[in-house]
């Protein structure tokens, strides 16, 4: 049973909708600067990296209008709202990431037999910094926002913007060695270096976002929390068992096994669920929970709370 009323998903605030919106924009004004600097100095690795910023764009667009969807309010054929859009959303994002590496393999691998020589690096590079500084600065924005609103979608794009800034720093380091060393095969050999650092994170993207399209529980130190909740706030209850948690966005499914003394009344039953709820609630909101109430005989342990 769950007391009272169940709280409907919490859809993303207009607030969110309008980051992933500006994020676009922010997005398209890196690629341009990136671009141009692959075209001023004619490195693989800078173009590698633009390759990269044209992936963001597509992503900022897909985190946009995956916000959107996950703004719709629960429906019929949807009771526990649309907030799955965002991982799907980041699981799209991934495989971009993914094709953007390769593209970028097939392009520095046969310049590692006959390297090109850079030309005018200072400009193209100062250009590249004026864009990595824009990302790092918007990736702290998006890290920030996504994880303090449990939002996948602009946890992911900012995931993908800070690489984006890492992968950057390297480019530039590995540009400059190339010029002052003469070296220049250190140019293609950094971007697949580049290549490969994109795979690792489009493969931790969407593993972590199919994880949540499957279902998968909370981390355990969330665990660990609500665990301590309900053990302080379970007064008058016998045992708790069979704990259950998913996630859906910014939505946490709580669900357990409530066992009371067979004689206890329904209103005093009720009020124990009503006070492990508000309590869960208040550590993770937005939390949905959900008590399945059992009378004393069908408690799997005898004299201990448990879960």
């Amino acid at each position: 049973m769950t007391s009272g009323p169940l709280p409907l998903p919490p859809a993303p605030p207009t607030s969110l909708i309008r980051i992933a919106a500006f994020s676009v924009v922010v997005a398209l004004v890196v690629l341009g600067l990136k671009f141009v600097a692959y075209l001023l100095t004619g490195s693989v690795a800078l173009y590698s990296d633009a390759l990269e910023s044209v992936i963001n764009v597509v992503a900022a667009g897909g985190a946009l209008l995956a916000l959107w969807v996950a703004a719709r309010p629960a429906d019929a054929n949807h009771p526990y709202g649309h907030t799955k859009a965002e991982y799907l959303s980041a699981v799209a994002e991934g495989v971009l990431i993914v094709l953007a590496a390769v593209s970028i393999l097939r392009v520095a691998i046969p310049d590692l037999t006959s390297p090109k020589v850079v030309d005018a690096p200072f400009l193209g590079l100062g250009v590249n910094l004026v864009a990595s500084i824009i990302n790092a600065l918007w990736a702290g924005v998006l890290i920030r926002v996504g994880r303090s609103a449990r939002s996948p979608a602009l946890l992911a794009d900012g995931r993908h913007v800070f690489s984006d800034v890492i992968t950057s720093v390297g480019v530039l380091t590995g540009v400059l060695l190339a010029k002052f060393t003469g070296w220049h095969v250190l140019d293609p050999a950094l971007a697949i270096l580049v290549a490969l650092n994109i795979l690792w994170s489009g493969w931790n993207l969407m593993r972590e976002s199919v994880g949540g399209l499957m279902d998968a529980g909370v981390n355990p130190m969330t665990e660990r929390r609500i665990r301590t909740v309900i053990s302080e706030q379970a007064e008058g209850a016998l045992e708790i068992h069979d704990l259950r948690t998913r996630h859906a966005g910014r939505t946490t499914f709580v669900e357990f096994h409530l066992v009371v003394a067979s004689d206890m009344t329904v209103s005093d039953a009720h009020a124990i669920c009503d006070r492990l709820e508000d309590a869960i609630r208040a550590e993770m909101e937005g939390a949905h929970v959900t008590i399945h109430v059992e009378p004393q005989d069908k408690a799997k342990h005898h004299g201990v709370l448990v879960l």
